[in-house]
């Protein structure tokens, strides 16, 4: 037996609950984990809280990633003892996730634990940190460089938004961090932001074209908010789409595409390829460090989570949750 966080739906209400489950209960999978820490991520947090339907099939286990040791494998690359990590796939969606003390799934989706890394550092980084390098990644691919200009990044305050602005300082850029909670703005500063601007100035209906501010952006909001970052990208930018805080619509124009050049690249964590996937993790293990991880993470308990995942939907919530499972009782 073993403790998890289960969404179930019955008589179409929402359910959320630590149960206590059996391991017959697992769906598929060749390789069976004991899971010392998961994460809360805003997709979790719509799971808890029923406020989105992304929860594919109940009952659920959310949990969109999780770090910890092999308990049991048919699997020819992982053995017993070994330390490993997911992030995506479907996890907390369609396939049990993270949230509970085991985790058993198909082996193809693991990694084994980058160089250099502890559990609780990939979870710290996560999903949003590791979502964070792949925006990075496809900025450098469409020649965005550090002598290219400065670099916007929204959501600044969350996790994906922490970690970029981490990542692309430690690399050389400037940046420029939009942000609802100025009160956070030294935060910012620290973590590598060398501006801070309020988020209103983007987040309502703009100019099909306004000023070429950024040289590229990295968004995690979606909606007016990337519609007025194409629009304010220079020539021949790029901006990396990898959230929907504000919301999924994108009401913008062709304007900044076919006049300026721009480029809007869509960032996928959830079925992104292995070889990228252990790319982007091998950058971030040559980026964080301590400090970094300390600046950006808290550590909650399991009995938290329900509570906690309403507080990151609204707002409360700065960087990055790992969630300790290595603890429960």
């Amino acid at each position: 037996m073993f403790k998890a966080l289960l969404v179930d739906k019955v008589d179409e209400q929402y359910q959320v609950s630590v149960r206590e489950l059996d391991e017959d209960a697992f769906f598929e999978g060749d390789v069976t984990v004991s899971v010392a820490y998961s994460s809360l991520n805003f997709k979790d947090g719509l799971a808890i809280s029923g406020r989105s339907p992304v929860v594919r099939r109940f009952p659920m286990v959310p949990g969109i990633d999780f770090a910890g040791t092999v308990e049991n494998s048919e699997h020819p690359d992982f053995q017993v003892g070994q330390k490993v990590f997911i992030n995506g796939w479907g996890l907390g969606e369609k396939h049990w996730g993270g949230l509970a003390q085991k985790a058993k799934v198909c082996g193809d989706w693991l990694l084994p634990l980058p160089q250099g890394l502890s559990e609780y550092d990939v979870m710290a980084v996560g999903t949003a940190g590791y979502t964070a390098m792949l925006a990075v990644m496809a900025l450098e691919k469409q020649g965005v460089t550090p002598a290219s200009g400065p670099i916007l990044v929204t959501g600044a305050n969350g996790g994906v938004g922490s970690f970029a602005i981490a990542f692309l300082a430690k690399l050389g850029f400037q940046v420029t961090a939009s942000t609802g909670r100025l009160e956070a703005a030294d935060r910012l500063r620290q973590l590598g932001a060398s501006e801070v601007i309020d988020r209103q100035s983007l987040s309502e209906k703009g100019r099909p074209l306004g000023k070429e501010l950024w040289a590229g952006a990295i968004d995690s909001v979606g909606s007016y908010t990337l519609a007025n970052v194409c629009a304010g990208t220079q020539y021949g930018g790029a901006v990396a789409a990898c959230g929907l805080a504000q919301g999924m619509d994108f009401p913008a124009t062709v304007a900044p595409f076919i006049l300026r050049g721009i480029t809007l690249c869509g960032i996928d964590s959830v079925m992104c390829p292995l070889e990228k996937r252990r790319d982007a993790w091998e950058r971030i293990a040559q980026l964080v460090d301590p400090a970094m991880i300390d600046a950006i993470s808290t550590q909650i308990t399991f009995e938290q989570c329900i509570e906690q995942a309403y507080a990151l939907l609204d707002g409360q919530v700065q960087g990055r949750l790992v969630v300790d499972l290595s603890s429960v009782n």
